[in-house]
């Protein structure tokens, strides 16, 4: 079965047919990273590593590139808040959320460009603009002249009103239209600037991802993703942008985008209480299990993530590790069939995680988890895992008791050796008496 994937900007499902069969390119918009990531920023993440891990599969080279955002109005005014300067705060933040994207198993993207290191990319494709008329300088700002654009609005489909409604900048005085968005924007003496032909300034938001996806995939690429809130307007606008400066009918040739988060059912907000970030979900629950709940809803539609959702991921992971525990279960085998076939349906994971249900085989269980990122630990290991500051017996403590309960059953007192259990089993831990001896895992 061929890939077949949704675009957004046709509204349809087409077949996959790269613009060279021998080397697929695909960028994912990556995080402003003025504070931990929350786990809204984690499905975009998961769900195209798992693209990711097919394309790797089907084509003799893909490069990945997902982007840091590290300058941005927010950033500047957290540092403040802060008391570090922005190098610190990015620094920081950016390292939290790559770390945290390991842990939840995906793989680092190919290149991982920050947005201060090509502003100079940035300069030259806004000077661009400007010298093919599809942009003007005005008051220190540089605007992007949507008018100049005949299709202007196609992968949103949005209306005129829209468009004006959802421009990045307030309609300024200086604006010849109100859907005009900014390009480069003026920098006070304490804001982060750069030089440049219209003053020390600093690059809107949208700029900076196709000054980026030009110098790492080209004037035109395969596949460009992210979350359903970025098609307007910030990929608009990176359509805009790209189309307008380097002459081509398109910018990526597939646009795809997953959908909205939500936490017990309704919109995270700091204002609930319902808000988590990344790091601190880590600390409390496995990262498969995080993983495998962002999977367990079709990537397009919403998720609703919640603790219950959580504690049964865990529970699936460990019928899986079950399986898996003492079994020879090498990554050798190729993907199964009936798992590859759901993946190549516009990575239909709920229907992927169904077929690996139906395996039988540990080792063809462990290469079809592989295809999702998930079983990527040995059973034990899995078994052992505890929350951050959690009271529980250590691994030694637990090794000890089960050998004085071994001592106990083979005197044939097997009242201490029920008490040695149960005092476990309040702990935490369930021992699992089998033909080759006690396991244990954490309950």
């Amino acid at each position: 079965m061929s890939l077949v994937i949704y675009n957004t900007l046709s509204r349809d499902k087409e077949p996959f047919a790269p613009l060279d069969a021998g080397h697929v390119r695909m960028y994912v918009c990556g995080p402003t990273v003025y504070d931990y990531v929350h786990i809204g920023n984690a499905r975009p993440v998961v769900a195209f590593d798992v693209l990711y891990r097919l394309l790797k599969r089907r084509y003799p080279r893909v490069t990945y590139v997902r982007n840091i955002t590290d300058i941005d109005d927010r950033i500047m005014v957290r540092a403040v808040d802060n008391g570090e300067t922005i190098e610190a705060l990015t620094s920081r933040t950016s390292g939290a959320y790559q770390s945290d994207m390991l842990r939840l198993g995906a793989l680092a993207p190919d290149v991982e460009p920050r947005a201060t290191q090509y502003v100079a990319d940035m300069v030259a494709m806004i000077r661009r603009l400007v010298d093919n008329g599809h942009a003007y300088a005005a008051e220190g700002h540089v605007l992007f002249s949507v008018p100049s654009m005949s299709d202007y609005g196609r992968l949103s489909r949005r209306s005129r009103d829209e468009l004006v409604a959802g421009a990045r900048v307030e309609v300024a005085p200086y604006k010849k239209d109100p859907a005009d968005f900014v390009l480069w924007k003026p920098s006070a003496d304490d804001q982060p600037g750069w030089p440049s032909p219209w003053g020390r300034g600093r690059p809107g938001w949208h700029i900076e991802c196709s000054a980026m996806s030009a110098r790492h995939l080209g004037e035109t690429f395969d596949i460009h993703a992210g979350g359903l809130d970025l098609i307007f307007p910030h990929h608009e606008n990176e359509i805009a942008q790209s189309r307008s400066a380097f002459g081509h009918a398109i910018m990526a040739k597939y646009w795809m985008h997953n959908g909205f988060l939500n936490i017990s059912g309704e919109k995270m907000s700091k204002s609930l209480g319902n808000f988590f970030t990344v790091h601190e979900l880590l600390d409390q629950h496995p990262a498969e299990a995080i993983r495998l709940l962002l999977l367990t809803a079709h990537y397009r539609q919403p998720l609703d993530f919640t603790h219950e959702g959580l504690t049964q991921a865990k529970a699936t992971l460990d019928r899986w590790y079950g399986a898996l525990r003492g079994k020879d279960a090498r990554l050798g085998n190729s993907v199964p069939q009936s798992v590859e076939d759901a993946l190549n349906d516009d990575l239909n994971t709920p229907l992927a995680i169904s077929a690996l249900h139906a395996l039988g085989d540990p080792a063809e269980l462990r290469a079809g988890a592989n295809a999702l990122g998930l079983l990527q630990q040995d059973p034990e290991a899995w078994f052992r895992w505890t929350p951050a500051g959690s009271a529980g017996p250590s691994d030694a403590e637990i090794e000890t008791a089960i050998v004085a309960r071994q001592a106990a059953r083979k005197a044939r007192d097997f009242k201490e050796s029920d008490r040695i259990r149960d005092e476990l089993k309040a702990k935490g831990v369930i021992l699992e008496d089998g033909a080759t001896g006690t396991t244990w895992k954490r309950g």
